[in-house]
């Protein structure tokens, strides 16, 4: 009688050595557009007079703590003031059916499709000096208000760009919730609003934090937008711009966007302990 002797096992490390090639090709994008050019900025930021001290001007320089303040307020109001238009809009597109409801959709998430400079453009056309709020006014009480070069235009431009990012997140989080949840709410006697207070806001609530980790990272960075409106707006994109540009302070500049990036990174840090994987899906 024959033997058959069984088959020897492919060797485990030739296996992994081979799918290690794969990782090749994103390891290299990985250190030359992001390793090399950030431990090139941090040596940049620690090179000015201040040395490594330079990190720390954001809170001892007057002007900068400002700055930074300015940003991450802006930034925190237009987080909230995002989330809470977007829940409401999101629940009503999503439990409603209605002629013209997927043009409204895509309507409401063309705003994706503009730079921050255009969006900075659609401010002064409604809010600037010849914008529609200023004719009207002028027409209705005699004095123009122009708003769109300060605080309250960049909120403004802000909340434009922020608002359909959220708004998809929510209806796509609130197709997945149980309905008989909330049928078992009412039937206990809760009004509408419970139900939304006890019942939808808690299922929806990773989707949010998520979705406002988010808004949050990219209002603060965003600088098209306050690019076009900086006649009166001193938030740290802006400053940093100038750091760079109008006075040639490269190590400031450097040290201050190292600021900013790891305060971004920090919030989108802390939504993603919250949520897991829910800020890369809301990215």
């Amino acid at each position: 009688m024959k033997t058959v002797l069984p088959a020897s096992p492919r060797p485990v490390a030739a296996s992994q050595s081979v799918w290690l090639w794969f990782a090749v090709p994103g390891l290299t994008l990985f250190c030359a557009f992001w390793l090399l050019p950030m431990v090139r900025l941090v040596g940049v930021g620690a090179s000015g007079p201040q040395g490594a001290m330079a990190y720390l001007a954001v809170l001892t320089n007057r002007h900068y703590a400002a700055s930074l303040f300015s940003t991450l307020a802006l930034s925190a109001v237009v987080t909230l003031a995002t989330l809470a238009i977007s829940v409401f809009v999101g629940l009503f597109l999503q439990r409603n059916r209605f002629a013209g409801q997927s043009v409204l959709l895509a309507m409401l998430t063309f705003p994706l499709a503009f730079p921050g400079v255009v969006v900075g453009f659609m401010v002064i056309m409604l809010a600037g000096r010849q914008g529609v709020i200023s004719a009207v006014s002028n027409w209705l009480l005699g004095d123009s208000l122009v708003f769109a070069y300060s605080l309250s235009g960049l909120f403004l431009g802000y909340l434009y760009f922020s608002i359909p990012r959220v708004i998809l997140t929510v209806v796509a989080a609130a197709e997945k919730l149980d309905p008989s949840l909330e049928e078992a709410a009412r039937s206990l006697g809760a009004r509408p609003w419970q139900v939304l207070l006890h019942v939808v806001l808690p299922a929806l609530l990773p989707a949010l934090v998520s979705s406002g980790a988010i808004c949050f990272a990219t209002s603060v960075g965003a600088f098209g937008t306050a690019f076009t409106l900086a006649a009166n707006i001193d938030v740290l994109p802006m400053t940093i711009y100038n750091e760079f540009t109008g006075y040639a302070n490269f190590a400031t500049a450097a040290s201050l966007s190292i600021v900013l990036g790891v305060i971004t990174w920090a919030v989108l840090a802390l939504a993603r302990s919250l949520t897991g994987s829910g800020v890369a899906a809301a990215a």
